[in-house]
């Protein structure tokens, strides 16, 4: 068995890493918010990586295109939700601005693979 190409690319680890990162502080945040909130985070948060897995393993890059897309509109949501998370105080500063931090990186980088990409169709 071959192993995985996409997990070559620097712009699926930081995705990765960034969903990890949500999964463990989201461990953290009330009860009674694990159908709400964490279920919302964690879902858009396993998004960004998992629609990057999936258009990369798709044939052509109008397909991987269509996949980064929805990534990116994934890390969008996982923005707000963690900006909503510091808000109600779900999530210290220093876990925020690291996270912050972790997404900012990420948005640059997929954003420019995204790019790259649609300048591959044309």
């Amino acid at each position: 068995m071959t192993e995985d190409r996409w997990r070559k690319l620097e712009v699926w680890e930081l995705a990765d890493d960034l969903a990890f990162e949500i999964y463990q502080v989201s461990r953290n945040f009330p009860k009674e918010e694990i159908y709400g909130i964490t279920s919302q985070i964690r879902r858009a948060a396993l998004s960004i990586p998992t629609n990057i897995v999936e258009g990369y393993s798709r044939k052509g890059d109008k397909e991987l295109s269509r996949f980064i897309s929805i990534s990116l509109g994934s890390l969008a949501e996982t923005k707000y939700l963690i900006y909503f998370s510091h808000r109600l105080e779900y999530l210290s500063d220093n876990e925020y601005n690291k996270i912050k931090q972790g997404y900012e990186r990420l948005g640059k980088k997929l954003w420019k693979f995204y790019e790259s990409v649609r300048g591959n169709k044309k």
